[in-house]
């Protein structure tokens, strides 16, 4: 139907985007993007829709201004509600109230939402808000709508909360190596995004984690093996795009999983040599290319093998155009990590980085930290030829073909009234809850602890997390237990680790919640002390499963690679002996002074 449709207003002689902004303005304009219907078409009939696309393209980029064409190569954040919604934070950093004024101003091509701007407070409020920006896109300028972005990757990196559907993230993913379960998960969270009008999901993680002390991806990678990396974003891909219609980024190219610096703080070096880089983080992006992704995210990273400037990836053009499209054949969107991040700000000023960004390859500009800079900075290049309106041009037209592609041109708007009946509902609750089922991984279980028979016991609940351990106390009591908890901060002092173990005294069990016990080592004396007291104590990790190297000789420790909910209700279900443990580890942990404590695939089942 969308495709039947565009045939005949080309056929007319129509832009298509002025028609869509006259649907827009209609106070019930129909919605075709009803999340499997013809926004998916795009991808899986591509030789007819890519022709009516490139038709529209050319056509719309010929009546573009140069602001315009240079507007629609940024996506930012914008804080609010709604479109006309005043914030001061909009005031402080773009001199402007709402976010109607910002999108003006600047003629932006795309939107990021984040859950500290407000974009996604709830799931029908966040429609609302992307039916605003559309209206107020295609009655403006070019016409030309707009592409609302998120990082949805699940897990820890979630800015839709409930009553969206929650899911586990890659690494929960990487421990059951279940392609189809990966692939269910990202079409549950794009057809939950479409149904906001989001159409572009900064997931999944292709990065391959081979560092332990990696402070920025972890358990946001699948694992660190590059071949089950490279399959799971490959199903991830055909879930976001095949399945849901919108359109998946692999991030962050060329491979952020060998790092113990964050790019958001400081300028990571990874030091592969090129047979290196080959093996190990080359595999997840060709995957994901040869799956047809749509767009793929830079990193603000340096990695001298591949380039000895010294410049990140994102200002790379040997990485980004001689490697990722010359070398990899990729022909579809690049974009780049938040400009606003320390690792790519560290060599040149903010008016220079998106213009060298472009002149690297890149076409997308994501969130710099001061857009009026980034913008006007571009545009002086342009004016002074540095950058050509041909080069322009070339980015322009991929961001044109990439809202083709996902539906966003051909049915810009949402139906508010059907998001209840998309989003959250219990068919995804139940498939997320599955395959979080199939994460869950024990490593130890010594003396036969597990499964726990918890009805009528006192169990005590202390270690990470005021929310968690409620969570965690909450779930116990529904099976019939009768739990307590013992508060400890992230860093437990020795008042609060005193208080633990005589609480621990009175109970027949203590499960104890640790979330990143290396960086916090009162994690690591709170499960010596209830250890040493006689407890009965089970160890579960709640974010990266290298903690157990914080404690080796714990004798019952688990692993769930998240503190969600859904996560926590796996971890009971296990405990008690609802579901048997399936999951296995993605990574291998390390031994302290060197070896290997748990290698990689070690799990416990019964």
């Amino acid at each position: 139907m969308a495709t039947a449709t565009a045939v005949s207003l080309l056929m007319a002689g129509s832009m298509l985007a002025p028609a869509a902004s006259a649907a827009a303005s209609a106070p019930s304009a129909p919605v075709a993007s009803e999340i499997s219907g013809s926004s998916a078409s795009a991808h899986q009939r591509p030789d007819l829709s890519e022709l009516l696309g490139r038709i529209w393209a050319r056509n719309t980029l010929r009546h573009m201004t140069i602001q315009e064409k240079v507007g629609q190569l940024f996506s930012t954040h914008v804080y609010g509600t709604t479109v006309d919604s005043s914030d001061p934070n909009n005031v402080a950093e773009y001199g402007l109230a709402t976010p109607r004024e910002i999108i003006a101003k600047y003629h932006l091509g795309g939107v990021l939402y984040f859950a500290w701007t407000h974009s996604v407070d709830n799931p029908i409020q966040a429609a609302g808000l992307s039916n605003g920006i559309q209206r107020v896109a295609l009655s403006t300028g070019a016409h030309v709508p707009m592409l609302m972005s998120i990082d949805q990757e699940g897990g820890l990196v979630t800015r839709m909360l409930e009553p969206a559907t929650q899911t586990p993230g890659a690494m929960a993913l990487g421990a059951t190596r279940d392609a189809d379960g990966a692939r269910d998960i990202a079409a549950i969270q794009g057809k939950e995004l479409a149904a906001v009008g989001v159409r572009q999901n900064f997931a999944p993680v292709a990065d391959v984690n081979v560092n332990p002390d990696n402070p920025v991806i972890g358990v946001r990678s699948f694992g660190s093996d590059p071949t089950t990396v490279a399959r799971l974003t490959a199903a991830q891909v055909r879930g976001y795009q095949d399945d849901a219609g919108i359109s998946s980024a692999a991030k962050h190219f060329p491979g952020h999983g060998d790092t113990d610096v964050d790019s958001h703080y400081g300028f990571p070096v990874i030091n592969h040599t090129r047979q290196q880089w080959d093996e190990i983080d080359k595999p997840p992006f060709e995957a994901a290319i040869k799956a047809g992704i749509d767009v793929i995210m830079t990193a603000h990273i340096q990695v001298p093998a591949l380039d000895q400037s010294g410049d990140p990836a994102t200002l790379s053009k040997p990485i980004l155009t001689g490697i990722l499209r010359g070398e990899l054949g990729f022909k579809g969107v690049i974009v780049t990590d938040s400009l606003g991040m320390q690792g790519v700000r560290d060599k040149y000023g903010d008016a220079r980085v998106p213009v060298l960004a472009l002149k690297a390859g890149a076409d997308i500009l994501l969130n710099p930290p001061d857009l009026d800079v980034a913008y006007n900075g571009v545009l002086s290049a342009v004016a002074s030829g540095e950058l050509t309106t041909g080069r322009i041009d070339e980015s322009v037209t991929r961001v044109l073909m990439l809202k083709w592609r996902n539906g966003t041109v051909l049915h810009p708007l949402v139906n508010e009234r059907k998001v209840p009946a998309i989003v959250g509902i219990q068919p995804h609750l139940d498939r997320v809850q599955q395959v979080t089922d199939d994460s869950t991984t024990v490593l130890s279980n010594d003396g036969g602890t597990l499964p726990l028979a918890v009805s009528g016991k006192k169990i005590l609940v202390t270690g990470y997390g005021v929310t968690t351990k409620q969570t965690l106390a909450d779930k116990l009591a529904e099976r019939g237990a009768d739990p307590s908890i013992a508060a400890t901060s992230t860093n437990p002092t020795d008042a609060q680790i005193s208080g633990a173990v005589a609480a621990a005294g009175a109970t027949d069990a203590t499960v104890v919640l640790t979330m990143n016990a290396a960086a916090s080592p009162g994690q690591a004396k709170l499960v010596a002390a209830l250890r040493t007291s006689g407890a009965t104590v089970i160890v579960a990790a709640v974010r990266n499963p290298y903690d157990v190297a914080e404690f080796p000789d714990v004798p019952t420790y688990l692993a769930t690679y998240s503190y969600q909910a859904v996560a926590i209700e796996s971890l009971v279900r296990v405990i008690v002996g609802e579901v048997g443990p399936t999951g296995t580890l993605p990574v291998a942990v390390p031994e302290k002074g060197g070896g290997t404590l748990y290698p990689l695939g070690a799990g416990l089942t019964w």
